[in-house]
């Protein structure tokens, strides 16, 4: 390649354009000479030839047309004028056609130089030849010419091109439909007049007629054609797919090709935007391969296929199928490239969430029950997702979903477990309007509180506690309001109903005066060295308010690496919050938890708990808040 280019930048540097542009035109023959002149028209190929295969360097390009090099090109697109149409003739006529098209690569203004040479009027006329290589050449000129210029675009529809290149859409010739596919998809682009006309003239069904072509360049430019008919004309949307283009476009989502899983993602997402396409793409068995091409690491490619399926989740009737095809897990879990393609996975998902009801819902409780596993199982982990709090006992109570779930966290496959654990907790956190730590019961005896400037005071107590050999003094009525255990020490048959003294073996000091501390005053400040000691002291003297707080102080010290720990803590006292918050964490670390000994053995202790857990959350009755 470094030898083509350097020899390339030889032929210029040493003046050859000029020469070779001065060959374009016909040698002049002495009148001796007789027919057949020998090597006619060969010249003029040759040097047409030769100065296409320098153009294609752009830096090249401009040179050559400084030259003068447009007027004798666009002169021998006009030799078969005169009457010659011979092979030789036939040869100057494409090289010349070759020329023009690499010439005007990319570069507008030698574009807009070849329209106002005239080069574009012989080049329509050509389409009509007889020649196809001549025809296949005028038309990739063409082609070239009408892309981003719109004089262009306008100057070739005037010429009546259309027709022309309509009927081209359906030769067997593959090459020939090819450029006739790409010259209109040229034409059409970002021009919405020409887009109309090219429709009116007839192109839709041969267009569509070209996605079952044996060539694949030419599939994928008919698929964005169809995206650019099916754009903003909701009519056209539906008769595309009317014409049978659902299931050639379904099929080239599955084609080993890249380019053409992309034009026909695009196309696809462009005709789920109507609302009558979109149960015919899902039946037409859109949904799994579009699902399959988020995988993909071409972001364009990602992003038209989350578009299509963005439109198909428009239709109540798609919902079931894709989750039942494992779509929602798809989306949640799926690495998106670029920003736009992960708002519009994440505006399909709210889509989705939104369906969730009604006949939608029925469908899918109907799947829960009767589907095979594998379904089932899709069905409750999307649901936990997407269902609304009013919804969830009717789903996971009664329709057994969190059975279902509860099964995945004794998986051996690892990824249904973290599925699992994370359905459950999304399903806790949409569920409680509460913190993680669940508020405690409230007592169930009306309060007293004697104030701060009573505590360990003397004046007027009429008990006294022993701890440690320390005297804590106290009041009795205080303490018969705070809880049933005081109750029934004064009230019941025990020594201490009559007893000044009072010994308290098990517990140290510092605790039972913060336990009285906030017997006395409804609060206490619970830092998490006492926190344990106390909440053993409070399950004790059954004060509920003050095994809240200790709860909620040790819960905040939850761990990977002492949560085992702390749900045996909470099992030892009855600590329901304790307990919940330490389900939750397990449910909310998987993948931490996961890779530490005895995990498994701790989801099957706590699996039981688990379930009265969300029996009990879920069965609450959900606020009117929450509903709106």
């Amino acid at each position: 390649m470094e030898d083509y280019e350097n020899n390339v930048n030889l032929i210029v540097e040493s003046g050859a354009v000029r020469a070779l542009v001065r060959h374009l035109q016909a040698p002049q023959w002495k009148d001796d000479v007789e027919e057949p002149r020998p090597v006619e028209h060969e010249v003029e190929k040759g040097s047409a030839f030769t100065l296409g295969l320098l153009a294609i360097k752009p830096e090249h390009q401009q040179l050559i047309v400084d030259a003068g090099a447009l007027p004798h090109l666009v002169a021998l697109l006009k030799r078969h004028r005169d009457g010659q149409n011979s092979r030789a003739v036939n040869g100057v006529i494409r090289r010349a056609a070759d020329a023009i098209t690499n010439l005007a690569h990319e570069n507008s203004s030698i574009k807009t130089r070849v329209r106002v040479e005239g080069g574009i009027p012989p080049l329509v006329e050509l389409l009509e030849f007889t020649d196809a290589k001549v025809q296949r050449a005028a038309a990739g000129a063409l082609r070239t010419l009408a892309f981003k210029n719109d004089e262009n675009k306008t100057q070739i529809v005037d010429c009546n091109a259309l027709p022309t290149l309509i009927l081209m859409l359906r030769s067997e010739d593959t090459a020939i439909h090819y450029e006739a596919v790409g010259v209109i998809g040229n034409l059409v682009h970002s021009s919405p007049n020409i887009k109309k006309e090219v429709l009116i003239a007839g192109a839709l069904q041969p267009v569509i007629e070209l996605l079952s072509s044996s060539c694949p360049e030419s599939q994928r430019e008919a698929a964005l054609l169809l995206g650019q008919f099916a754009a903003a004309d909701t009519d056209c949307k539906v008769h595309i797919v009317q014409r049978g283009a659902v299931g050639p476009l379904v099929e080239m989502l599955q084609s080993p090709d890249a380019q053409l899983r992309e034009m026909s993602a695009f196309a696809l997402g462009r005709l789920a935007q109507d609302t009558h396409n979109q149960a015919g793409i899902a039946h037409g068995g859109g949904i799994p391969p579009l699902l399959k091409l988020l995988d993909s690491r071409n972001g364009s490619l990602q992003h038209n296929a989350a578009f299509a399926l963005y439109g198909l989740a428009d239709n109540e009737d798609n919902v079931a199928d894709l989750i039942r095809v494992g779509g929602v897990q798809k989306l949640q879990d799926g690495e998106f490239i670029v920003q736009p393609t992960r708002d519009c996975v994440a505006k399909t998902l709210k889509r989705l969430e939104e369906k969730i009801h009604g006949r939608v819902l029925s469908h899918l409780l109907y799947l829960m029950r009767i589907a095979e596993r594998s379904v089932q199982r899709r069905v409750a982990l999307a649901l936990a997702h997407l269902c609304s709090p009013e919804d969830q006992k009717t789903i996971f109570i009664d329709g057994n979903g969190l059975g279902i779930l509860l099964e995945l966290l004794e998986s051996t496959n690892l990824k249904y477990q973290r599925d699992g654990c994370v359905a459950l907790s999304k399903l806790a956190e949409k569920a409680s309007s509460l913190s993680p730590v669940d508020a405690g019961p409230p007592s169930p005896i009306s309060q007293v509180y004697l104030g701060e400037q009573y505590v360990n005071n003397p004046t007027l107590s009429d008990v006294t506690f022993v701890i440690g050999g320390k005297r804590f003094y106290a009041h009795r009525i205080c303490l018969h309001s705070s809880s049933d255990a005081f109750r029934a020490m004064f009230d019941g048959g025990y020594k201490e109903r009559d007893a000044k003294d009072i010994e308290i073996p098990n517990i140290r000091w510092d605790v039972f005066e913060l336990m009285m501390r906030f017997i006395y005053t409804g609060s206490v400040d619970v830092n998490l060295e006492i926190a344990q000691d106390l909440l053993r002291a409070a399950d004790q003297y059954l004060l509920e308010g003050l095994k809240r707080l200790c709860e909620f102080t040790i819960a905040q010290d939850i761990r990977v690496d002492n949560v085992s720990l702390m749900y045996d803590l909470s099992e030892a006292f009855n600590a329901v919050s304790l307990r919940n918050a330490c389900i939750l964490f397990v449910l909310e670390n998987f993948d931490k938890l996961n890779a530490k000994t005895g995990y498994k053995d701790l989801i099957e202790r706590i699996l039981p708990e688990m379930h009265n857990y969300f029996v009990r959350t879920l069965e609450r009755p959900v606020d009117a808040d929450m509903r709106q």
